[in-house]
């Protein structure tokens, strides 16, 4: 039967929400930490910290080389990305301070991490069964990482850096503030404002 139009066209599709909104709740990074150090892959205790510290997916991770490495800035070089651009990220002291603790141990490398991704995944299967964390996945430590990024008062262009979002939109997914942390910025926000009333009463009544 001929149609003049796709019947199907006007059919609203169902959105996928897959959205993720795991982050580390207190204690579970110790935890997770302790299970890494007892693994048996030498790399990924340092691979995760890393990754929290960086921001960085898994793959930009193992890919990265110490020719990209730049002490004296404190940077890292991203040659290309998941999303085909490059980037160069500032890295923390504690980023700094595992690079150290890598170069010491991996003299002679190219890579930062020269292991396998089937090598990583393995490692990460047996420390999750060991530390059972529920629903947290390697991937996570990405959102944990940006949000902590917003948390410590980062601008969203200071962030979009690190991480190498170009939309601000996907950039948000990736963000999910912790309402306490939130609850007592605010507080020292009002205690500072009325400190600052009380200070300009008192100079006034110098005055």
């Amino acid at each position: 039967m001929p149609l003049p139009s796709n019947p199907f066209a006007e059919v609203p599709k169902p959105k996928v929400n897959d959205a993720r909104q795991r982050r580390l709740q207190g204690g579970e990074w110790e935890r997770l930490n302790e299970a890494c150090r007892r693994s048996r892959n030498p790399f990924i205790r340092d691979m995760v910290e890393f990754g929290l510290e960086t921001a960085m997916r898994q793959g930009e991770v193992l890919n990265a080389c110490w020719s990209d490495v730049d002490f004296d800035k404190r940077t890292l070089h991203i040659p290309r990305a998941k999303n085909g651009h490059s980037r160069t990220i500032p890295l923390s002291p504690r980023a700094i301070a595992i690079l150290h603790h890598r170069r010491a141990d991996g003299l002679g490398q190219a890579r930062l991490f020269p292991t396998t991704e089937d090598a990583v995944k393995m490692a990460w299967r047996r420390v999750m069964a060991r530390v059972r964390l529920s629903n947290f996945r390697y991937h996570d430590l990405r959102h944990e990482a940006v949000s902590r990024f917003f948390e410590a008062g980062l601008s969203l262009a200071e962030v979009a850096l690190i991480s190498g979002h170009r939309d601000p939109r996907l950039l948000f997914r990736y963000t999910h503030l912790k309402p306490e942390l939130i609850a007592q910025k605010l507080s020292s926000f009002h205690s500072g404002v009325q400190h600052g009333r009380e200070a300009a009463r008192r100079t006034r009544g110098v005055l």
